[in-house]
């Protein structure tokens, strides 16, 4: 029979969802059986686990994630998505696409990784200008990897009580042990700005202080993506506490290329000289240049037009770029 161990093991496995460690107990099991003599018994039991196999790869995906949602006072410190946006579809620089797929790939081989008494990458700090995809990868990385996005609510999260705001930032990350996810602090620098700077305040200071020592001690399974369009105001001492540190930038001639033609893929304009439009969108950020191509097929479908046009486009863009003014991305 199955020894005690093996017999907690499995059942671990089997409540933890970890299909692939529960396999391993069983073929163990198997193996043991066979050893002791009970050859019927064991290919009775690999028989089971083929078939079990083979059902499970049967199906379009694995165990979909329950439904999360905040309750209590999690409820308004915190908002859930399920995104559907994959890697695939980002247009980053090779650098940033780089740092993301290990991210991945150390997330999905996980046990493997503990196994050898190393942890993967999941305490993430995203620094760029805004709308160069750093909210993006927050759901890309909880599509990916199946698990709910969780947005930290900044402006219910931080009061001028004292104390408050570290008791509610200490709540959160109980939440993050509670229940895996992926976890946005977006625009973190309303949180990390640097400790003594004319902008600081007694209670941003204690709740800064609180943050460090929570991120550093936390050991859940969660993710945690802080995001900021103002990394060099960033206090020093957090960099430290995370796994990596990721850089974005405006796109260059080739992801701006590459945009255009995601962007307008489904209205795309017959002719088409991808010079101007890269020219004309040199300095604008991934998502001014996705939000005027959307603002071209608009106008396509509101004068009834099968593509959206060149001009249209080129307008859009100019009126994106100067709306930025003197502050213009380079």
């Amino acid at each position: 029979m199955a020894r005690a161990d093996q017999l907690k093991a499995l059942l671990r496995a089997y409540a933890g969802e970890e299909d692939a460690q529960f396999f391993s107990v069983a073929l163990q099991m198997a193996a043991d059986e066979a050893q002791r003599g009970h050859t019927r018994l064991a290919a009775e039991l690999r028989a089971l686990i083929d078939a079990a196999k083979a059902k499970q790869f049967a199906k379009p995906s694995s165990r979909p994630v329950p439904l999360a949602q905040p309750k209590g006072d999690l409820a308004e410190l915190l908002t859930v998505q399920y995104p559907s946006h994959h890697l695939s579809e980002m247009v980053v620089s090779p650098e940033v696409r780089a740092k993301l797929e290990r991210v991945l790939n150390e997330q999905r081989q996980h046990e493997r990784l503990t196994g050898h008494g190393l942890s993967p990458r999941r305490k993430l700090l995203l620094m760029g200008p805004p709308g160069t995809g750093k909210t993006l990868t927050a759901s890309v990385l909880a599509t990916e990897l199946r698990l709910p996005l969780f947005i930290a609510r900044f402006d219910s999260l931080i009061t001028k009580f004292m104390g408050e705001s570290a008791s509610k930032l200490r709540l959160v990350f109980e939440s993050l042990k509670t229940t895996r996810g992926v976890y946005l602090f977006d625009e973190f620098d309303s949180l990390g700005l640097q400790r003594g700077t004319q902008h600081d305040v007694a209670e941003m200071r204690r709740t800064l202080n609180m943050f460090l020592q929570l991120i550093e001690q936390d050991s859940s399974e969660s993710l945690i993506v802080a995001a900021t369009n103002h990394g060099d105001s960033l206090d020093s001492a957090l960099f430290r506490r995370f796994d990596d540190v990721i850089r974005y930038r405006a796109p260059d001639d080739d992801e701006i290329a590459h945009l255009l033609k995601n962007s307008l893929a489904l209205l795309t304009p017959p002719v088409l000289d991808p010079r101007r439009m890269v020219s004309a969108a040199r300095g604008l950020s991934h998502s001014d240049i996705v939000r005027a191509c959307q603002d071209a097929m608009k106008d396509a479908v509101l004068e009834h037009r099968d593509y959206a046009t060149e001009e249209s486009v080129l307008q859009h863009l100019a009126e994106r770029s100067a709306s930025l003014g003197p502050v213009k991305l380079s």
